[in-house]
């Protein structure tokens, strides 16, 4: 495979010559930071800790976990990379089962949704990219769902949450 002479990276954001000491670990046993009767998510690193490059979170959904209808967002975008068990995945046109290994990619703007439609739990890493603020939505989502109405939708928007089911 051959490379073109000049490579297009992005800008330049560290400018020192020697580097730094600024790596974050999280162990694997950090409990999540969410939990709830249908999974749990563990915020492994947020927009803040990266500077607004993306966030990326784990997913643990328990048995016939609903997950999410379909939705959309305006300026990010979402991948889900299936880590154990199996994940219903819709793509904007149809329903897929992912598995172990298995990812998906959603720019900004298109239509998907997840849910867990088997007797086992599964998991899942998501990725938003540019980093956004989903760490309220994340907390606040299942309280706001039992309220309903026009006060989830506007709480969806905020979120950059955009559900079919609001606008139809």
């Amino acid at each position: 495979m051959s490379y073109p002479e000049v490579l297009q990276y992005p800008q330049t954001r560290y400018h020192g010559d020697k580097g730094e000491v600024n790596a974050v670990f999280r162990p694997a046993d950090t409990p999540p930071d969410i939990s709830s009767p249908g999974g749990s998510t563990h915020y492994l690193v947020t927009s803040v800790s990266t500077g607004g490059e993306f966030g990326l979170y784990k997913a643990e959904l328990a048995p016939r976990s609903a997950g999410a209808k379909t939705h959309f967002h305006k300026t990010i975008s979402e991948s889900f990379y299936v880590l154990s068990g199996e994940l219903e995945l819709y793509n904007g046109e149809k329903w897929v089962t992912g598995r172990a290994g298995d990812f998906l990619y959603v720019p900004a703007g298109g239509l998907h949704a997840f849910k867990n439609a088997t007797d086992e739990p599964t998991s899942m890493l998501m990725l938003f990219s540019p980093g956004a603020p989903r760490e309220e939505y994340f907390e606040q989502v299942a309280e706001m769902a039992q309220r309903g109405g026009e006060e989830l939708k506007r709480f969806r928007i905020r979120h950059d949450s955009y559900f079919v089911e609001d606008f139809q």
